[in-house]
């Protein structure tokens, strides 16, 4: 079967699902590879991927595209489902003999609610479904696809899954498939050198912690590794095919879990001679990350998360105030670059362990920091223990640009709360006068991304404007009831 893989096109600056391990727009304009849905593409030689967010691709000019092919497997998300939906209703309508196929933590967490939401999604894939689709669109009939959902006799029919894959390396390289598909060029991350590319080394993450949607969804706990010998040809094979390309990014749950084969893989990496980038725990030692700083590392994006110790036990972080900031100096001795990941509204917040996540921040100073809002994406245990404690605020997971908005709210946090602690948390880290220096002279110095860097400025200052506009239309909403109980 002649098969497109869609990454959908849905909020202006959202990209989607594909690859997103905090599915929303984010402040500055930002495009991540479509990693999962370029594995079963590149098994089909007859297939085309189409990263739609990225591409500039309409809805309109996706629906079109329905006529070309026999089927679709769409990568969806928790915010962009609704809008996927009438993306695949569209589509069935331009071509009633599309076979649709919905992917993603979504389908995988509730298959019933995305079969019951419309009959134009013949099945869905729970969990990873590489070698699923490879065989259906060989002609395997659906009954015999391990962990497919769909309807027979008018009744959902569960298949049971299938062992999850164990021999990565028997997996195509995406980077082929992005050098067939994709424009390379149109992928932009602020921290990552442009243009970047991204691909996986291993699938899964050892880690507990229960806010995080890949691997209780999606990828699982159980830690699956490529050879090193695999990985060091892949990026040998990009070099030399994609010379355009700046920095490799190691998009892995945590690249760097287990220092014996972090160490291995650097020996591989060292000889190639490149710029690459990772995601990182901050359990990891010195003689781990020097040896990562050696083989070409850049920088590192770490979820240090909160600056509160009973939060990050809270969490299941496995992870200690002591040990982030002893890996913190680490890196600063060593060159490398940290962007630092930390999130506001987790279990057992208050105003008073925000306040030390900020001055915590404050004090690691890394050269660029996101803070999100703690968000109970179904699958998770932080939103087993947020539905079980009456925490789930009622109306929309994102705005209309596809933001993220307040979902979980405490008896002492409520939605203005805490979109005003996330403004100032950004406020105070990036608008003292070490950090505008810094920016500055990025600006001055570097003339070739002195653009993108002003208009990256322009987005978060925009974005900056609407979270005060939503904060002070939640004030106005909650002083009535703040009133009437002073009266009282």
């Amino acid at each position: 079967m002649r098969t497109l893989f869609l990454n959908p096109p849905s909020f202006e600056g959202f990209d989607g699902g594909a690859s997103s391990r905090w599915p929303a727009s984010r402040e500055i304009e930002s495009y991540w590879y479509p990693v999962w849905l370029c594995y079963p593409a590149g098994m089909l030689p007859d297939s085309k991927v189409v990263d739609a967010p990225s591409q500039g691709v309409s809805i309109e000019q996706t629906v079109e595209m329905a006529a070309q092919f026999e089927l679709l497997v769409l990568f969806t998300s928790t915010p962009g489902f609704d809008v996927d939906v009438k993306i695949s209703k569209m589509m069935k309508g331009r071509n009633p003999n599309l076979k649709i196929c919905f992917v993603g933590p979504p389908v995988t967490v509730e298959p019933d609610k995305a079969l019951n939401a419309t009959d134009a999604i013949d099945f869905v894939i729970r969990r990873e479904f590489d070698y699923q689709i490879r065989d259906y669109a060989n002609g395997t009939p659906i009954e015999q696809i391990p962990g497919a959902s769909y309807r027979q006799d008018g009744v959902i029919v569960h298949n049971p899954e299938g062992p999850v894959i164990e021999d990565l390396d028997s997996l195509p390289w995406v980077t082929k498939v992005y050098k067939r598909d994709l424009d390379t060029t149109r992928y932009n991350v602020p921290f990552l050198l442009n243009p970047y590319l991204s691909f996986y080394t291993s699938r899964g993450c050892p880690a507990m912690c229960t806010f995080c949607l890949w691997p209780q969804t999606l990828s699982g706990h159980r830690w699956r590794l490529r050879s090193s010998d695999d990985i060091a040809a892949e990026v040998a094979y990009v070099l030399k095919e994609l010379p355009h390309i700046k920095e490799i990014f190691f998009d892995d749950d945590t690249f760097n879990y287990r220092k014996e084969r972090t160490i291995e893989v650097c020996s591989k990496l060292k000889p190639l001679n490149f710029t690459w980038s990772c995601t990182s725990r901050v359990t990891t030692d010195y003689d781990t990350l020097k040896a990562m700083k050696e083989a070409g590392c850049r920088l590192l994006i770490v979820g240090y998360e909160s600056g509160d110790a009973q939060i990050l036990k809270n969490i299941k972080k496995g992870a200690t105030i002591q040990m982030a900031e002893r890996f913190t100096e680490n890196c600063r001795k060593l060159g490398l670059v940290i962007h630092g990941d930390f999130i506001v509204g987790l279990p057992g917040e208050t105003h008073e362990s925000i306040r030390k996540t900020i001055d915590f921040a404050k004090k690691l100073d890394n050269e660029t920091i996101q803070v999100s809002i703690a968000h109970p994406y179904p699958g998770t245990e932080f939103h087993t223990y947020a539905q079980n404690n009456g925490l789930i605020s009622l109306g929309n997971i994102v705005d209309e640009r596809g933001n993220q908005l307040p979902k979980v709210v405490y008896e002492n946090l409520n939605e203005a709360e805490l979109m005003d602690w996330v403004e100032r948390f950004y406020s105070e880290y990036y608008f003292r006068p070490k950090v505008v220096w810094r920016m500055v002279r990025k600006v001055i110095f570097n003339s070739h991304d002195r653009k993108r860097l002003m208009k990256e400025a322009r987005e978060y200052m925009s974005l900056r404007r609407r979270r005060k506009k939503f904060i002070a239309e939640q004030r106005e909403q909650h002083q009535p009831a703040v009133s009437a109980h002073a009266g009282d």
